[in-house]
């Protein structure tokens, strides 16, 4: 019996990891593009940037040979699946499986009219990271393409180092699809607050440049001069190996399309991480989630899935991730995806808020700005399908209060974690 797991970052690890634990005693093939084993990407636009301290790895390749007995290959890259033949193509040779796991996560979504310029980059790996972190000096003028989270922790870092950003976005408004129009509002004009132009509904028309990036002109006619451009528009699930073989993708991303189960539409073959869309249960939608949390977890769930098929669980979760922008912490749990925002606490404009997202009366979602303490509690109050009058008893309690405060020792996992599950 063979388990092969083709992506080495985060998802990959924790389903290597996972299957071991779970007892199973079979071979275990971990295939990764990268050179490098799981590492804290989310490091690589904040602290790597600013300090240039190691970034923390997650495992070690000798742990995973010596005791875990997993065959690493790294710096190898899927080429192809055949489902019939059960092999998957790689760079250095076909690697047979009886079961396998995809986590080959995203990739950066680079548009095709952007020219081959000294000065251009998008970030993803750790070797993009140190190229950029070379060009970062006081004074040097950055162009950030892209008000999302990976690109608004660039214009921050940037700007904790000297450098002088400005933030460019197509959107009228940014962060729209992760957190909604009111809260990626209130997100926004932290870029505005801390000095950070920001340049909405516009994007670039031309570069200018012979051999290095000089400036660029926006749509609206304005040109911005420029010594280095990031290119931060977002990224899209690596699945082009997968083009030939068969398996379900989602039309809109080409993600994998996954069931509840993590399983995809072909036999044997499961999905996790920045790849998978599958139906969760928790919020009554199907999702793909590019987070580090939701990567650790569902790496473990694909993982134990994979190599118990006699007790198979759903994967369900609140989703959760956090960011951090100018020395402020950004939290969010469930989904932006709602009828009603309301700031229960603070607001848009304030240094500390709470927006809750509602779908009727049940709270969905929440936003948080520097309230790390409420932020759990309100993930747990989602997993409960709590109401605003448990939001308010949460924020205000009251003594002997019904609701949430009486509940919260029973509240279920929201992590999907196997030692979680286990215990539900």
């Amino acid at each position: 019996m063979t388990l092969v797991v083709v992506g080495s970052s985060l998802a990959g690890l924790r389903a290597v990891e996972a299957a071991r634990r779970e007892g199973f005693a079979g071979e275990i093939v971990l295939i990764g593009a990268e050179r490098h084993l799981a590492y804290d990407r989310p490091a690589l636009s904040k602290a790597y940037l600013v300090t240039g301290e190691p970034v923390r790895h997650f495992q070690t390749v000798q742990v995973l040979r010596d005791d875990l007995q997993v065959d690493v290959r790294l710096g190898v890259t899927a080429t192809g699946l055949d489902p019939a033949a059960k092999i998957v193509r790689t760079s250095t040779g076909v690697v047979p499986y009886d079961t396998l796991v995809i986590a080959t996560g995203a990739a950066p979504r680079v548009p095709p009219d952007i020219p081959a310029l000294d000065g251009v980059l998008a970030l993803r790996t750790m070797e993009d990271a140190a190229a950029l972190r070379e060009l970062l000096h006081p004074g040097t003028r950055v162009l950030v393409l892209g008000a999302g989270f990976i690109g608004s922790e660039v214009a921050s870092s940037s700007r904790q180092l000297g450098a002088v950003p400005t933030v460019i976005d197509s959107a009228p408004v940014p962060l729209v699809r992760a957190v909604g129009t009111d809260i990626g509002r209130a997100l926004a004009s932290l870029h505005m607050r801390n000095g950070t132009p920001l340049r909405l509904a516009t994007a670039v028309e031309e570069f200018i440049g012979r051999d290095r990036v000089e400036g660029v002109r926006l749509t609206t006619g304005e040109i911005l001069p420029a010594d280095l451009v990031v290119v931060g528009v977002g990224a899209a699930p690596a699945t082009g190996w997968l083009t030939e073989c068969g398996i379900e993708l989602d039309p809109r991303d080409h993600g994998i399309v996954c069931d509840a189960y993590l399983r995809t539409s072909l036999p044997d073959v499961f999905a996790a991480g920045d790849v998978a869309h599958w139906p969760n249960a928790d919020l009554g939608a199907t999702m793909r989630l590019e987070n580090w949390t939701n990567a650790s977890a569902q790496g473990a769930h694909a993982g134990t899935n994979a190599v118990t098929p006699d007790a198979m669980t759903p994967y369900r979760t609140v989703p959760y991730f956090w960011s951090d922008w100018y020395g402020q912490r950004i939290q969010f749990v469930g989904t932006g995806a709602g009828d009603d925002v309301e700031f229960v606490s603070g607001g848009p404009d304030e240094e500390r808020f709470i927006a809750a997202v509602w779908q009727g009366d049940r709270l969905v979602g929440a936003a948080a700005l520097n309230e790390p303490r409420k932020v759990m509690k309100l993930r747990r109050l989602i997993a409960l399908r709590g109401t605003r009058q448990d939001v308010r008893e949460l924020l205000d309690p009251v003594p002997q209060a019904v609701g949430f405060a009486g509940r919260e020792e029973s509240l279920p996992s929201v992590s999907g974690t196997t030692s979680e599950r286990r215990q539900s």
